[in-house]
Order: structure tokens, then sequence, then C-alpha cells
């Protein structure tokens, strides 16, 4: 690992994400693993690396944890369409039950701990986290670390204030801050072309779950961007940077894409 070597920087960034090793095409690898998805059978692997924030140079990495899932066992043959209900109910209460620190989710909090205690409090680490780790315990978490700082790309419509105003509907409210243009690279089914964004950003309060201790709000900053005046003939872009959640269209029925990310990195409301 590379702890040591970010200790050189004033910020990092720490990119965190989530790599499944499929072993199911190896025979001798059937026994010890677990499902991984689509069928396969292996290892889950979930990484923390560290990046130059200036000029995205590669630092190594910060922390990995290795796991595996346990196999599900089989249901009966003479299950019933009813009792097949009742089972996955049954399973669904009992994974609502399970303590947040068994759930594979707590890998995004974990991450946190870990290098919020191993990095010197000198160097602020900003975690870059997608979708999946759009979380309230992720951003309970790091309102209370010293010198750690998170970027997540929204996942949900939260619930704003006591009138349950929402995420979406706040942020396409806001007027335009700035547009900026940006590179789509190619890809096999598309060239490289321009793409121009426009940037909303403003700080919201997000409401905090029954479930948590404190519930004060969640200050964060919300970036909400999108594309316009994609050229005729093209599709809006959506891909990795975009999701099928974040489709939107506008008023005059063209189709365009956005994403909003959740920033409790830089700047803390007062």
């Amino acid at each position: 690992m590379t702890i040591a070597g970010v200790e050189e920087h004033n910020t990092i960034l720490s990119v965190g994400d989530t790599t499944y090793l499929d072993y199911r095409g190896i025979k001798e690898k059937k026994e010890g693993y677990g499902p991984t998805g689509n069928g396969g059978n292996g290892l889950i692997l979930h990484s923390s690396m560290a990046i130059e924030p200036e000029k995205g140079q590669t630092i190594g990495l910060l922390w990995q944890k290795l796991w595996n899932r346990d196999h599900k066992p089989k249901p009966p043959k003479d299950e019933t369409p009813e009792a097949k209900k009742e089972r996955q109910k049954l399973a669904r209460k009992a994974a609502r039950q399970r303590a947040f620190v068994d759930k594979e989710s707590y890998k995004w909090v974990e991450a946190i701990n870990e290098l919020e205690t191993k990095v010197e409090v000198s160097t602020r680490v900003v975690h870059i986290f997608d979708r999946e780790g759009d979380i309230t315990e992720v951003f309970d978490k790091v309102r209370q670390c010293k010198h750690t700082g998170v970027v997540v790309r929204a996942a949900h419509d939260r619930s704003l204030n006591a009138d349950s105003e929402r995420l979406w509907a706040k942020m396409e409210s806001l007027p335009i801050n700035f547009e900026q243009e940006i590179e789509i690279p190619a890809t096999a089914k598309r060239p490289a072309r321009q793409a121009k964004l426009a940037v909303r950003f403003s700080p919201v309060q997000l409401r905090v779950p029954l479930r948590f201790d404190c519930r004060d709000p969640l200050n964060v900053y919300a970036v909400y961007a999108t594309e316009i005046d994609c050229p005729d003939g093209e599709t809006p872009f959506a891909g990795d940077a975009f999701n099928h959640r974040s489709r939107r269209f506008n008023r005059n029925g063209c189709d365009y894409s956005s994403m909003v990310y959740l920033s409790l990195a830089y700047r803390r409301i007062s």
C-alpha cells in the first residue's frame, strides 16, 4: 500500500470501486468461493486508489478488502409459489435487520475509517464514490472526520426538508452557474466528440433517516450537470458518467442526460 507516499501531498483523491473476480470456468476454484452475480463464482475485491488531483497522476493503492459471499441454500424442489413468496419475504426482513457493519455496503464507510486513521492529518483525503456509495452512512461518517471529504454521484432523489422538497426538483429549478465543454472519448460504438454541459450547484441539507441517533441535517453541496445542445444525429452522452436513472426531458421534449454529485469535501455550511 502507498499510505506513506501520499503524505507529501496536501490533498489526494481516493477513488473507490469494486471488482468481481469470476472463477466459474476453473474447476479447482469451485469450492471456497461465492456468487458474484450473473451466475459467476469467485471473490469480491474493493479498492481505494490514490490519485493526485491536479494532474490526475496515479499514486497507488491505499486500501483493499477481499471477501466472498455465502451461497444461498437451494429451495425445495416441490416449493409452491406461496411458499416461495413467504421465503423471499423472510429473507428480505432478515436482510433489513442485519447490522450495517455486516452488510457489503459497509465497505464504503470502512475505507473512510481506515484512511482517516492511517493517513496523516496534514493530508486531506477526498473519497470519490459512484452511485453505490450514495448512502447516508457515508455522509454521516465524513462529518465526524477531521481530514476526510467525499464526492458521491447521487443515486437517490433525497428529501431535503420537512416540506418534502426533493433533490432533483431543487437542482433543476436553479439557474445555470456556468457551461463547460468536455471531451467524450471514442469507444467501439461511437467516435470522440465534444459535449457542452450546463452546470448548477448549491448547498443543500439532506434529511437523515430515523434509524440514526444524530438527526441533524447533512450539509452538503450538490452539483448538477446536464448535456445541452447535443448535435443532431448524436445520442446525448449517457455513458460511464451517466445512467438511466438520470435521464430527463426538457420542456420541448428533447432528450438529454444529467448527473448529480453530492459533495462534503471542501467546505461545510455553517
